[in-house]
């Protein structure tokens, strides 16, 4: 029976992971890494640097990511997507040796991520494990020192896909943006609405912005469009108040 665990890393830096996320990373015989292609094997390099730093003795065992294919709808896109991951990961399990195969997840398994859904594609008998690992959320909260909600208020926790498609969720005092790749902040009229911005969060290259968002607006597009030139790719993600 293979047994895979799923270990959040937080967002980039040692510092984020558990005591939990360290332990297992000792305990895992061996690491399944993704390789995303050229420009991004900043990615790589910071999953190594994470292991190295948890004193994790595993085997490493490199795969290259699939590519989504742009012309298909979306939700076939995706799902082909993840039919190819999961194929990359069956064939790179064929090489691993005896005992539990870990994969290092950004942020955390549970939110926003497809690792739990591609997991469960692979055939056979399997014992998943999941480690919870700092989320984007706690993370850009705890970056710009403010609470993650008002006094007993809502917060819709969205993608830049729905934002720009349906507009501001009906009810939200607060929404928190993710995987949003087009600044979508840019489609909602700015009257009386703040932003707190940030990418790379918890990373020395980390960038934060807050303000009015018809004054933060139009900066934060600017300084993402920089910084995603300068690195070859950004993970970002921000909250939006009434």
């Amino acid at each position: 029976m293979t047994e895979l665990w799923l270990i959040g890393i937080g967002t980039g830096t040692p510092a984020n992971l558990t005591l939990e996320g360290r332990q297992a990373l000792r305990e895992a015989a061996c690491v399944l890494l993704p390789r995303k292609g050229p420009g991004k094997d900043d990615l790589a390099h910071l999953r190594l640097a994470i292991l190295a730093e948890s004193g994790s003795a595993a085997e490493v065992i490199s795969f290259d990511m699939p590519v989504r294919d742009e012309a298909l709808p979306y939700a076939e896109r995706v799902e082909r997507w993840h039919e190819a991951i999961a194929g990359r990961w069956q064939a790179a399990l064929e090489d691993a040796p005896e005992g539990p195969v870990a994969l290092l997840v950004w942020g955390d398994p549970g939110l926003y991520d497809s690792t739990l859904r591609i997991a469960a594609r692979l055939p056979g008998p399997m014992r998943l494990r999941v480690v919870p690992g700092i989320t984007a959320l706690q993370a850009l909260t705890a970056a710009h020192a403010i609470p993650f909600n008002t006094i007993n208020g809502a917060v819709t926790v969205t993608t830049g896909r729905r934002l720009r498609d349906g507009g501001w969720p009906g009810g939200a005092e607060s929404v928190v943006v993710m995987l949003d790749g087009a600044c979508s902040f840019e489609t909602l009229p700015p009257d009386g609405l703040r932003i707190w911005w940030g990418a790379f969060l918890g990373m020395p290259e980390q960038i934060l912005d807050h303000g009015a968002l018809s004054e933060a607006g139009p900066r934060i597009m600017e300084r993402r469009a920089e910084a995603r030139a300068r690195h070859g790719w950004i993970m970002d993600t921000y909250l939006l108040r009434r």
